[in-house]
């Protein structure tokens, strides 16, 4: 049961320090061509559309076409000018977002995995003591108990890789679409949607400091299961921190966009 705690989190650190060219190398190569062929065009659109409005709106905000500086079509272009940079170059920004957030999670993954450690042989040594000095009866009772737990933990290691993968996967939805966004952001009425964009990435980022986090609670808290002198209760007490666990990280989604206003 240790051995399969420490499994557990040696796991969900490796899989969620990946960044995301390293998770999938084929859906990311796949990911990048559609934004870059696909959505980038598009996006060249509504740029082209969000400026013209953003030149209209400076020509009639000076008292109606009354007064009028030439100073304000320069401001235009440099304005023009940032915004097509931003689009043209979405994909190594959105990246270096990733990158910065996972230099934090694989930071953290070395403390976590360092202090959380469990001591299986130790734990084996003194579980097996505590076994022989048990009837036949109570030993077929935690039999028992640790069949149902086992199933139970299998079930609930599925939910957990689930809101891993999800992750991953609503990380490539996202970037996929950058550009769009990306294209809105020179404009005061429309910019917030860019804004917002920016917000979720940081969002999803973190995310995956808050599964660290968890995870590193979730280790630590195991660990004392390991003096506890009842084996049923120590079965039982890992399971019920293992559903914590998984009610944890389906919450961090949530959590991490609450924490960065976005929606």
């Amino acid at each position: 049961m240790f051995d399969t705690v420490n499994t557990k989190v040696g796991e969900i650190a490796g899989q969620v320090g990946q960044t995301p060219s390293g998770w999938n190398g084929g859906v990311f190569s796949m990911i990048r061509s559609l934004s870059e062929t696909v959505i980038l065009p598009i996006a060249g659109i509504i740029l082209t559309f969000v400026m013209c409005y953003e030149l209209i709106q400076i020509v009639i905000e000076k008292n109606n076409l009354h007064d009028i500086d030439t100073w304000i079509f320069f401001k235009w272009i440099f304005k023009t000018f940032i915004a097509v940079l931003l689009v043209s170059n979405t994909w190594n920004i959105v990246m270096g977002i990733f990158d910065m957030t996972q230099h934090v999670v694989n930071q953290s993954a070395g403390v976590i995995t360092t202090n959380a450690g469990i001591d299986v042989s130790t734990v084996i040594n003194d579980m097996e003591t505590r076994l022989e000095a048990m009837e036949v009866g109570p030993l077929l009772g935690l039999w028992f108990q640790s069949l149902v737990v086992g199933l139970t933990m299998n079930i609930i290691s599925i939910c957990i890789f689930l809101v891993i993968y999800g992750r991953m996967i609503e990380i490539y939805l996202v970037t996929s679409v950058g550009p769009i966004p990306f294209s809105t952001m020179a404009n005061r009425e429309w910019g917030s949607v860019g804004q917002n964009y920016l917000k979720s990435l940081l969002a999803l980022g973190f995310q995956a400091f808050l599964i660290m986090v968890c995870v590193g609670i979730y280790a630590v808290l195991v660990q004392n299961i390991a003096v506890s002198p009842d084996p049923s209760g120590a079965i039982w007490s890992c399971m019920g921190y293992t559903v914590l666990l998984c009610y944890s990280l389906f919450k961090t989604g949530s959590l991490s966009k609450s924490l960065f206003g976005a929606h």
